[in-house]
């Protein structure tokens, strides 16, 4: 299912790409979703769920039903209110917000006031996006992952036909594209209900801010606005920045960012997904073995899929971006400069899948002191590397001319943004690392399968040299037609996983090694 809403996310892509480009209006609306979707991942997908599910997880395993209908009505008309008022306050102050977070905007006054005008219309997604979250968390704690992770497909969906059949009516087309923000927001919610009322969990929101539950998730949550989302905080500390960078820089980001996402929400968040209500059920039930042999599946299969994926990704890079993106307004300038931070965000890439695996085995213990430890210096770091990898190299590029000015030399300069990625990429590596060192004093840190590795680096390097070989170059695949440039990409990948699987085989490795955790039935141990 999360495959299916990816692909849709690559249509939504290429229909944004060829229809609006890389423009300042491109990258007002870019900020206006970014507000609202990042405190969607800060709350929803972030602090909410991961102090949500494990509370849950526990309260069921009690096998009380009436107990556990009343802390979802109560958490349900808890978030309700809060939601209620950050939606007041985000429509009201929305010129405010999009000046903190896009400063560089305030130099054009057309594009602040359009940014803020989207903003009005998106910041309400947050409302019923995160409602969506909780009715996802309690499915998946109820075993039922196919719908949740099918919902944000119709987010892509929405915004397809914003931009294709709705754009043409406004005198602003790039509005039609806030509307459809709002619109999916709306239909993600109301396609869960029917599933909750079927299992009898559809929450009936009430005032709970009393109740023991509730108080519970929001005592884990304070912490978690930091520890769970840091990467997200990375992401809009990018946006801030890459507002004062050439115009552009936002649009080669965020399709950047998009193309890393696909593995990274394959995999990464997938297997996130499904371990989180597996290691709280698990904790809850004081199997311990059977918790660290589920992270030691899923570190396995993360450095199977993630490390290939990252350098096959890196490699093309180019083709990638010509043939989804380099249609109408999107220019060759732009496929260089988005390949270009698509490239760097690939190093990142197995160590933002690591933080997706690394993260539940504190939330499911309800652990929440550790990973805001680790948020917040790897946010420092983070913050501190965007400022210095950004002057050095605008330094390069200017040549260290900067007699212009500071703010001046950076907008005059196209590449500075590749800085950002850089440094997500190096602050990913280490909250990653952070996670599974504090994860060796209880004795839970997953095992680094080194054999494995030792299967898995050679055939990467093999895979990539296959696809740099098949692969055109950019100036002769933008020659083609989508089919031709569809057809050359296909053959690349198609060889490039062959070449992968053929040689893992020849490694020793088999399928049926990754198909499930190896788990002693045997008693429990306690912590090794």
């Amino acid at each position: 299912m999360t495959l299916v809403s990816r692909i849709l996310g690559f249509a939504r892509d290429v229909v944004l790409a060829r229809g609006f480009g890389a423009s300042a209006a491109t990258d007002a609306f870019f900020v206006a979703f970014k507000i609202p979707n990042f405190l969607r991942r800060l709350f929803a997908e972030g602090s909410f769920s991961l102090a949500f599910v494990p509370v849950l997880a526990e309260y069921r395993e009690r096998g009380d039903r009436a107990e556990l209908k009343s802390l979802i009505d109560a958490t349900a008309g808890t978030l309700l209110a809060v939601l209620l008022v950050i939606t007041a306050l985000g429509v009201a102050a929305a010129p405010w917000v999009v000046r903190i977070f896009a400063p560089g905007f305030a130099a054009e006054p057309e594009q602040l006031a359009l940014a803020a005008d989207m903003l009005r219309v998106t910041f309400p997604y947050l409302l019923f996006i995160a409602m969506t979250a909780l009715a996802g968390g309690i499915l998946n704690t109820f075993g039922r992952f196919a719908l949740p992770a099918l919902t944000p497909a119709l987010l892509n969906v929405s915004l397809i036909v914003a931009a294709l059949a709705v754009s043409p009516y406004f005198a602003e087309p790039v509005k039609a594209l806030a509307w459809g923000v709002l619109v999916a927001g709306v239909v993600q919610l109301a396609v869960q209900l029917p599933v909750l009322a079927r299992h009898g969990v559809l929450p009936r929101p009430r005032a709970g801010f009393t109740h023991p539950g509730v108080r519970r998730i929001l005592r884990l949550m304070v912490p978690t606005l930091f520890g769970s989302s840091v990467a997200q905080i990375n992401l809009l500390l990018d946006v801030l920045i890459a507002s004062l960078l050439i115009s552009g820089s936002l649009s080669w980001l965020y399709y950047a960012d998009r193309l890393m996402e696909f593995p990274l929400g394959l995999f990464g968040v997938a297997l996130s997904t499904v371990i989180l209500p597996s290691l709280a059920g698990l904790y809850a039930r004081k199997r311990v073995g059977e918790f660290r042999a589920t992270l030691d599946w899923a570190v396995l299969l993360g450095i199977v899929v993630g490390l290939p994926a990252a350098g096959g990704l890196a490699v093309l890079a180019e083709a990638v971006n010509v043939t989804l993106f380099h249609y109408g307004a999107f220019e060759m300038t732009d496929v260089r400069m988005a390949a270009l931070a698509l490239m760097v965000y690939c190093l990142g890439l197995p160590a933002f899948i690591g933080v997706k695996i690394l993260a539940p085995a504190y939330f499911s213990r309800q652990d929440t002191r550790t990973p805001v430890r680790i948020a917040v210096m790897a946010l420092v770091a983070n913050m501190l590397l965007n400022v210095v990898f950004v002057l050095a190299l605008t330094h390069y590029l200017a040549g260290g001319d900067f007699s212009a000015g500071l703010l001046a030399t950076l907008a005059a300069h196209p590449g500075a943004h590749v800085a950002l990625a850089l440094a997500s990429s190096a602050s990913a590596w280490l909250n990653a690392s952070l996670l599974w060192r504090n994860l060796r004093e209880p004795g839970l840190a997953p095992r680094l399968p080194w054999a494995r590795l030792g299967q898995v680096l050679p055939a990467c390097f093999l895979m990539m040299l296959a696809v740099k070989w098949i692969v055109p170059d950019a100036v002769v695949l933008a020659t083609y037609g989508p089919g031709g440039r569809a057809g050359w990409l296909a053959l690349a990948v198609a060889a490039g996983a062959a070449v992968y699987g053929g040689s893992m085989l020849a490694l020793g490795m088999r399928p049926g090694q990754l198909a499930r955790p190896l788990i002693n039935n045997g008693p429990e141990q306690g912590s090794r």
